[in-house]
């Protein structure tokens, strides 16, 4: 509990002071929606920290006769109404393709609020991180022949080798984090874990904060489009090289230090995000939207906490992790 509310509560309430981007684009022709999207925000925020990811699950949890629940459902509610079932469906269907622009937006803002790079270079970490399946696994010769052998399977994900775990079927989240001594999300995107990582980070680094300076990466990053956007975003681009160890140009040694932070930066917040929303093992979801929904959510709601720890003076790294366990 955090004071008189559930951590939960707390952290749905947060939502309402956050920035949320605007839209691309108009509308199309057809009735204006009632609710905002802020509303659905809510409801994410619900759903991720009690590994509820369908719509029958969060409304069934809502209808629970707690005070918690009364507090939650009063804070999903709209000049006096509620979104109906269907209503749900389709606009959580939708919110994973606005979950990027709102977690860079919410980013900038901490950026902003705490100040990470006051006392150190203004560099963040991008890398990836592969996300086992739901499942059993599509092997590579049945779905050459269009075979689907069990139907636990998640067509729609797809194999990665990792220089950690091996040859993964799953998912890779694409993140980008500050590199200061509180590990802030800036850029996020879930993609089949075939997706080339340089080509992902070229649709995020435009959606960094203006004063990030260096972008630490590994050699996945070490390609031409991405050294070519970053001299357009005055961003200097820091990766490790290809070829025999040890290397021994001129630089070898200032890679090496901004390799070590890259590292000490994306590793701990690897293993940390994996910790608090238990995706060690396979992810809980099925399906692109699915899964975009539950994982680029958590990051949102880490976010939130680091907001929340922002406002109560407390220590990110002491106080992050027990308050997304309370949730």
């Amino acid at each position: 509990m955090v004071g008189e509310e559930s951590a939960l509560v707390t952290l749905v309430r947060l939502v309402d002071a956050i920035p949320i981007p605007q839209p691309a684009s108009r509308r199309g022709r057809g009735h204006p929606r009632f609710y905002p999207d802020r509303l659905f925000l809510k409801a994410l925020v619900i759903m991720v920290p009690r590994r509820l990811h369908k719509v029958h699950e969060l409304l069934s949890a809502l209808d629970e006769p707690t005070a918690e629940m009364q507090a939650l459902r009063a804070l999903l509610t709209e000049a006096g109404r509620y979104p109906t079932r269907r209503t749900w469906e389709r606009r959580l269907k939708t919110m994973p393709d606005n979950l990027p622009g709102q977690i860079a937006c919410l980013g900038c803002c901490l950026i902003s609020l705490i100040g990470p790079w006051a006392s150190c270079g203004r560099a963040s970490a991008i890398d990836s991180m592969a996300l086992a399946a739901r499942g059993g696994v599509w092997h590579k010769h049945d779905r050459e022949k269009g075979v689907v052998p069990h139907s636990s399977i998640d067509t729609e994900a797809n194999w990665t080798k990792s220089g950690w775990h091996g040859w993964v079927y799953g998912w890779k989240l694409h993140l980008v984090t500050t590199v200061a001594a509180v590990w802030i999300p800036l850029a996020a995107e879930l993609t089949p874990a075939n997706a080339a990582d340089n080509e992902v980070a070229c649709a995020l680094l435009p959606k960094l904060p203006a004063e990030v300076r260096f972008i630490l990466g590994d050699v996945h990053y070490n390609a031409p489009n991405v050294h070519d956007l970053c001299g357009q975003l005055d961003q200097i681009p820091v990766t490790t090289r290809y070829g025999p160890y040890p290397h021994s140009d001129a630089g070898v040694e200032v890679r090496r230090v901004f390799h070590k932070l890259r590292s000490t930066a994306i590793e701990n917040f690897n293993e940390q995000f994996k910790s608090i929303f238990d995706v060690h093992g396979q992810v809980p979801t099925k399906g692109l939207v699915n899964t975009r929904r539950f994982v680029l959510g958590a990051i949102l709601v880490y976010q939130l906490a680091l907001l929340y720890c922002f406002h109560n003076h407390r220590e990110p790294r002491v106080g992050l992790k027990p308050l997304l366990r309370a949730a």
